[in-house]
């Protein structure tokens, strides 16, 4: 939970300074793709630049490089290098998926995804999308996932809104309703 509130911290940093130089989509890109070399477990980056044995330079220097080969800015560099100073650089990963969070808030973005229990046609797809987006009034990006076990129908998930037209769960429904019968 600490770490949370302290990634929202510094990703509402981040982002004010990208919103006053129009750089928030480019901000959140970058550190996307810092954080998938965290995950990816890229020659122990992670550790070189959080680890308190290596001195503050070493870890300076990784976190330069790093900088340097996302292709940063100044204020992105500085961002990186502040989370080193601050011995902060573990939390990056957290960081990237708070700043994705505002930037898809402030865009009106809401993500979302469908399960179906088979492939889906493009056309059904857009339609679907279509209208999620006129329920949410934002703008929904869908990723899709088969499941036979559903039977047959759809569920749809944006947000906080569930929309369960799947077979299973109807029959779960009427088994419910003949036991309450009895």
């Amino acid at each position: 939970m600490k770490n949370t509130i302290l990634a929202r911290r510094y990703a509402k940093a981040l982002f004010s300074l990208g919103k006053e130089q129009g750089k928030t989509e480019e901000y959140s890109d970058m550190l996307d793709d810092i954080a998938a070399l965290y995950d990816e477990g890229v020659a122990g980056l992670g550790d070189a630049v959080s680890n308190p044995l290596y001195p503050l330079e070493v870890r300076q220097k990784v976190m330069a490089k790093v900088a340097e080969s996302a292709q940063a800015d100044a204020i992105m560099t500085s961002f990186l290098n502040l989370l080193i100073e601050k011995k902060r650089a573990d939390i990056l990963p957290d960081i990237a998926h708070e700043m994705q969070v505002m930037v898809d808030t402030d865009q009106n973005i809401s993500h979302g995804s469908i399960v179906s229990a088979v492939e889906l046609e493009s056309a059904l797809l857009d339609k679907i999308q279509a209208t999620l987006e006129k329920l949410t009034g934002k703008r929904v990006i869908l990723e899709t996932q088969v499941d036979p076990s559903i039977i047959g129908g759809i569920i749809a998930k944006v947000g906080d809104l569930v929309l369960d037209g799947s077979i299973k769960t109807q029959l779960h429904g009427l088994k419910e309703s003949i036991k309450g019968r009895e």
